[in-house]
């Protein structure tokens, strides 16, 4: 990647002189640390875009590596006729338009060096599609319960999450929040002795002096998209909208909208207690749930609800639009309490419609019996940042809380005066339309069904005692799990982050292979035809490939992204789609039935997400030291519960072999 002696040489000449100007800086950075401590969650020695300007960029692969990763995918999916035919499109495809299509991109990259090539037909793809954002693509991340349960009270929890959120977003744009590193050797790399040293390295090399440690800064510039965000109705395109002027955020209670300022005109937060005291106003306005509550626009088809969103504007409603557009993010305080893991993936997921505004970039939950979650809309960033986020919340609500339980102390905060309830001037064509999106909801989520599963009997550590990668165990198990289900092996997507690289998304790894394929059947077809030894060495291979996989996907190196980037190509210049896009083949492994994605953190209790296709699962799922958790949503053509009990039974059966 790059000559690490003629770093050395670069470096050696100025790094006593580095070092000696970093130590008279610390008395500087102490006296930044005492002053106004309650505005800033922490102060980063290392500024938080340091490494921005030298991250590096997402790789191009090479056009042959694609496809050959493109018909190892399929080998597992398709029978000998259907894989000939799809292996001679591919080869076509390689030797023909492919190839040319693949010099343009390569071309055209080299052109936007400041980004990456999947970064503008990425945003594209979500911008543009039509589908309602909630089931289709928000998902969620409920937040583990306070360890002080007398915290979780619903005012106590929602005023030090929205502290540690103003917070939160004044560390970031203060440049002060720590930057987001993959550490490979924490003692070496995440030390105060380090961080010394990096921050005076020029922006435009900082990135290799922490390479050198085995430390990978990730792509931040999603992190900006956080807050002041809305995604804005368009007809055709959606379009991503941030005014960072915003002061105050958005609360809905009962369908009712009400803002009121968390930051004051010189820029601090606002006084806790008077968060406090303005939240404890809402939950007391007796306003009832509006006729025509206004959350449910923001579950319509987009082409919908960009009309009614132009004629809201026409109403004289252009005012208060703006300011849920602009607000900091959104708080939604329902009024259920939460039964168990199934009732509150349906609330964090799709709720009553009437309590959110899905548009927001993201919104906390929290329900009357403090249960919090993070509902975020998908177009601007992924999972990277907002765990970011949730992860720094939690953790400062818990060791940090800025109120307390018990009796609130008196303030003089006139909260009539300070919180503003936004009303709508609404005609029959609007009540018409909210009334529409009201019964499609209703009748859309009716067909959503949730299942959760947890398997004690084993977790993360004993995998990697065996030497098995946890995750690809996982995945298989899901293999296996719908093998025994339906008799088949579908085509699965599991998303990977490539933050490692400047804006870079995600990539597919691709978890239905030939080795979990041969391992299902032998588990489950084959029961006892094996001995213990071959079934430990077909775990063996499932793991080294799947993580082979990985590492490939993570670095860029998957098949799907490119191959979406040279369609998306074509299509842009109006050009018929080369056959390889035609091929019946490419729409099955792109219509995935199995959706995985993992987010494991002590922050996260439960995470989820509806299927991507109606006759598919939405698998969230966690890999924990001794146990292991699956949340699966499924529509009426599948039945998530019995395929829990499947996925369950497959690793009983790995855990099994393992002892």
């Amino acid at each position: 990647m790059f000559n690490l002696l003629s770093w050395r040489c670069v470096v050696a000449p100025w790094k006593r002189g580095i070092l000696q100007r970093a130590a008279a800086a610390d008395v500087c950075q102490r006296s930044r640390k005492n002053a106004s401590s309650i505005e800033y969650l922490h102060q980063s020695a290392v500024p938080t875009m340091h490494y921005q300007k030298s991250l590096p960029r997402l790789p191009v692969p090479k056009l042959e590596d694609t496809i050959r990763r493109y018909l190892a995918a399929q080998s597992p999916l398709l029978e000998g006729d259907q894989f000939r035919s799809t292996e001679k499109v591919s080869q076509e495809f390689l030797n023909g338009v492919g190839s040319q299509l693949n010099k343009e991109l390569v071309a055209q990259d080299l052109k936007n060096k400041h980004t990456s090539y999947i970064s503008g037909p990425w945003f594209d793809m979500y911008l543009s599609a039509r589908d309602p954002v909630v089931l289709n693509f928000n998902p969620f991340m409920t937040f583990t319960p306070d360890p002080n349960a007398e915290y979780n009270d619903q005012l106590v929890r929602a005023t030090n999450m929205v502290c540690s959120a103003v917070r939160f977003t004044k560390t970031l744009r203060a440049g002060l929040l720590e930057p987001e590193v993959f550490h490979l050797n924490p003692a070496k790399s995440d030390t105060d002795h380090f961080k010394k040293f990096i921050r005076w390295v020029p922006s435009s090399l900082s990135w290799y002096g922490a390479y050198m440690m085995n430390a990978y800064p990730l792509d931040m510039s999603q992190y900006f998209r956080l807050f002041n965000s809305t995604r804005i109705p368009r007809s055709g395109k959606d379009e991503l909208f941030t005014d960072e002027r915003g002061r105050h955020v958005l609360v809905i209670r009962n369908g009712n909208m009400y803002v009121f300022d968390v930051v004051d005109r010189d820029g601090s937060m606002v006084r806790p207690a008077e968060i406090q005291a303005h939240l404890k106003y809402i939950l007391a306005d007796p306003t009832p749930v509006p006729r025509f509550p206004l959350g449910f626009l923001t579950t319509e088809n987009r082409d919908v609800w960009a009309d009614l969103r132009e004629k809201l504007r026409a109403a004289g409603n252009a005012e208060n639009l703006k300011m849920i557009d602009c607000a900091l993010f959104c708080l939604c305080l329902d009024e259920e309490n939460l039964k168990d893991h199934i009732h509150t993936s349906h609330n964090m997921l799709h709720g009553n419609g009437y309590n959110r505004w899905f548009d927001k970039s993201f919104s906390i939950i929290l329900s009357k019996d403090g249960q919090a979650a993070i509902n975020f809309e998908h177009s601007w960033g992924d999972g990277v940042a907002v765990l970011r986020f949730q992860n720094e919340v939690f953790k400062d609500t818990t060791k940090h809380p800025v109120v307390h339980p018990g009796p609130t102390a008196a303030t003089d905060v006139d909260s009539a005066s300070a919180v503003s309830r936004l009303q709508f001037n609404l005609d029959a064509e609007l009540e018409n339309g909210i009334q529409t999106a009201k019964e499609k909801f209703e009748s859309a989520v009716s067909r959503l069904t949730i299942h959760a599963m947890e398997f004690k009997k084993g977790g993360k550590e004993r995998l990697k005692k065996n030497k098995l990668s946890p995750d690809a165990m996982v995945q298989l198990a899901f293999q296996m799990g719908f093998l025994r289900q339906y008799g088949q092996t579908v085509a699965t997507y599991e998303s990977c982050s490539t933050a490692a690289f400047k804006h870079g998304r995600t990539e597919t790894v691709r978890p239905a292979t030939v080795h979990t394929k041969k391992c299902s059947h032998a588990f489950v077809c084959q029961p006892r035809q094996h001995s213990v030894e071959q079934l430990k060495a077909l775990l063996h291979q499932c793991s080294s490939y799947h993580g082979q996989l990985t590492k490939e996907a993570a670095m860029g190196q998957g098949f799907d992204r490119h191959l979406f980037a040279l369609r998306y190509l074509a299509g842009s210049e109006g050009r018929a789609l080369p056959h390889l896009y035609t091929d019946p083949a490419y729409a099955a492994i792109n219509h995935n039935i199995l959706s995985t994605s993992t987010l494991t953190s002590p922050a996260v209790n439960l995470g989820g997400f509806a299927p991507v296709v109606p006759d598919g699962f939405g698998i969230g799922y966690g890999i924990h030291d001794d146990w292991i958790g699956c949340n699966v949503s499924s529509y009426p053509s599948r039945n998530a519960h019995e395929f829990l009990e499947c996925v369950y039974k497959s690793l009983d059966d790995i855990y099994s072999v393992l002892e």
